[in-house]
């Protein structure tokens, strides 16, 4: 099973990197994308070559073969990369010919509102349910009422805590999602390729939270692992644009030299480049983030964000929606996790990344 994963994510990397050219190169700030009509027909393909790859990952594909009606409870719509991840499932729903309610709680930190949507969706007649846990924790009790009712749960993005949900008896029957903590470790290596030394700070997501906790880690590990970098004690962002800011705001001014920031998702690393550039030092900092959601994308063509982490939303939903079909059609779930692409994606290599989701 092990060595399987490895080939499929295998096969992802290398469709990517042949899209965006070697791993130092589509790192480098400075280059500058090819203008020849060869490139431009990467452009397009992108986004289908890492498609493609996922679903080979999946076969047997499910055969649709009933009009099933799923639900899906997400992390929050207020997050771009939330309703783009509902656009795959709706996507994959309307290609197989089944209904999807998508739901979610009204913020990315509210646990008691989306452990109560749960529970509504157990006691309607939803044939599966995919989840994306905020916390490790907070679903495990939903999730166990759905096992009890005989109502598969996938995960898609993030789950629940193997102990916890063993010792309530709450089964999840598949999981689909990117490697957290190597976003971490790649937007790191960015900012450590970048500036060569200084001072670098994290600003995490929502503490506890199962991708914050990862990227935290990943990053972390990275830069001390570096030399010449010296980490800053780890900030708490909740996922906030305006928490960001105002944290990079008082990062600068305890620490005017400070060069680096790696902020836990896209929509604080936008908070910490206006609060640079509100005071002049954006061109002193570099910042990463991780979603490549659209506002991300734009940021980096305008010169501001420096790179963010690309993964697929689209496909967390759309792979959400196949694999609930596949275990509703008795299928083995062959893999513990099923894993999702993912890029750096700098002003170097954005434009070939047009068409991404």
């Amino acid at each position: 099973m092990k060595l399987k994963k490895f080939l499929v994510v295998a096969l992802v990397l290398s469709l990517l990197l042949s899209l965006v050219g070697c791993g130092k190169q589509a790192e480098t700030p400075k280059e500058t994308t090819p203008k020849a009509p060869q490139q431009q027909k990467v452009v397009n393909s992108a986004f289908k070559d890492t498609e493609a790859a996922l679903l080979k990952s999946l076969e047997p594909l499910p055969k649709a073969s009933k009009a099933y009606k799923l639900a899906a409870l997400e992390i929050t719509l207020a997050n771009p990369f939330w309703v783009t991840v509902k656009e795959g499932y709706e996507a994959g729903a309307k290609e197989y010919g089944v209904t999807i309610d998508v739901m979610s709680a009204p913020k990315e930190d509210d646990v008691n509102s989306q452990l109560e949507t749960m529970k509504t969706l157990v006691n309607k007649d939803y044939d599966a349910i995919a989840i994306s846990a905020i916390t490790p924790f907070n679903l495990v009790p939903g999730v166990a009422a759905a096992t009890a009712k005989k109502i598969p749960v996938v995960a898609v993005g993030t789950s629940v805590d193997a102990e916890a949900a063993k010792k309530a008896n709450a089964k999840i029957a598949a999981f689909i999602t990117s490697n957290f903590e190597d976003q971490g470790k790649m937007g790191a290596e960015f900012i450590i390729n970048k500036i060569g030394t200084g001072k670098v700070a994290i600003i995490e997501g929502l503490p506890g939270a199962a991708q914050s906790e990862a990227r935290k880690t990943g990053s972390k590990k990275a830069f001390e692992a570096a030399k010449g970098i010296e980490l800053l004690p780890v900030q708490s962002g909740n996922w906030d644009r305006q928490k960001a800011y105002d944290l990079t705001k008082n990062l600068l001014q305890a620490n005017p030299d400070l060069k680096g920031i790696f902020c836990a998702n896209d929509v604080m690393a936008l908070g910490a480049v206006e609060a640079l550039k509100a005071d002049g030092k954006k061109d002193q900092v570099t910042v990463v983030g991780v979603d490549f959601i659209d506002d991300a994308r734009q940021s980096i063509k305008n010169g501001e964000l420096d790179a963010t982490v690309a993964m697929s939303p689209y496909l967390f939903g759309k792979g959400g929606v196949i694999l609930a079909l596949k275990v509703l059609e008795g299928q083995t779930v062959k893999e513990d996790i099923y894993w999702t692409p993912m890029a750096v994606v700098d002003r170097g290599n954005v434009d070939t990344f047009e068409g991404w989701k």
